[in-house]
């Protein structure tokens, strides 16, 4: 399971909810089975809907982005 609170610590370098999502879709094709939303991102660009979109970033991976 991917903790979403574990890729931005892991991840200093995303700066914004772009950039997260493009790594919540590469831990999608990792092998990971679930993500789990234990907090909200904190960037500027976060949309309202942010769940919706990291969970379809996280189900087709990067093949599709």
């Amino acid at each position: 399971m991917a903790k979403l609170s574990d890729l931005i610590i892991a991840h200093p370098e995303v700066k914004s909810f772009q950039e997260l999502e493009l790594l919540v879709q590469h831990a999608g094709e990792s092998g990971q089975m679930f993500l789990e939303f234990d907090l909200k991102p904190d960037y500027r660009d976060t949309p309202r809907k942010w769940e919706w979109v990291l969970e379809a970033a996280f189900t087709r991976g990067t093949s599709y982005g």
